[in-house]
């Protein structure tokens, strides 16, 4: 059953990539339910009285997904790494535009696993976070993408191996090195 829905999701996949608008309709029908979970893995860090919700962060990036038409995704974990980068730049550009300061006051924080952030801190500025991917991307483009996929799209590490093209091995590697890099960035 789920290599029929994979298959499905490419085939809808490759009729959006085509410029059949409805093709994303079905879509988001068949992924609905993995875009909020998604959704709900990025707001369940944040800070209490935070505005914005997981239906509506679903909804906000399907519609940037519509307003971009076609985009070549080639599969479900590509589709979903997609979908998670849209959701955190939305988190990003929801803070900026409430005015947050770049550091404390009631900025959006995320609590990252133990593994990744120093023991003493359990919760991070989602702009901190952000900017210190960027700081990663600049660095080692791959590391980044890791722990975008793998953090923020919730994909496995043999989806995430899938997504980048690379060995199950090498994410594990990149894996650990990433978050050891983040750890020492984020206790600064």
């Amino acid at each position: 059953m789920a290599d029929q829905n994979s298959h499905d999701i490419t085939r809808m996949l490759a009729a959006w990539n085509e410029g059949d608008a409805d093709a994303l309709d079905r879509l988001i029908d068949v992924v609905y339910p993995e875009l909020r979970r998604i959704a709900r893995g990025h707001l369940a860090r944040r800070r209490a009285g935070e505005s914005i919700e997981s239906a509506a962060l679903t909804n906000e990036a399907y519609l940037k997904l519509v307003r971009a038409g076609g985009i070549r995704c080639e599969n479900r974990a590509h589709f979903l790494a997609l979908c998670a980068q849209v959701m955190r730049r939305i988190l990003v550009d929801h803070v900026r535009r409430r005015g947050y300061a770049k550091r404390g006051g009631d900025a959006v924080c995320v609590a990252l696993d133990d593994a990744v952030v120093p023991a003493d801190t359990s919760r991070i500025d989602v702009l901190e976070l952000d900017e210190a991917l960027h700081r990663l991307a600049a660095i080692d483009s791959r590391k980044s993408q890791v722990v975008e996929l793998r953090y923020f799209g919730g994909l496995t590490i043999e989806e995430t191996a899938e997504t980048l093209a690379v060995s199950v091995e090498t994410v594990k590697r990149d894996w650990r090195m990433a978050r050891a890099w983040l750890r020492s960035e984020l206790s600064r």
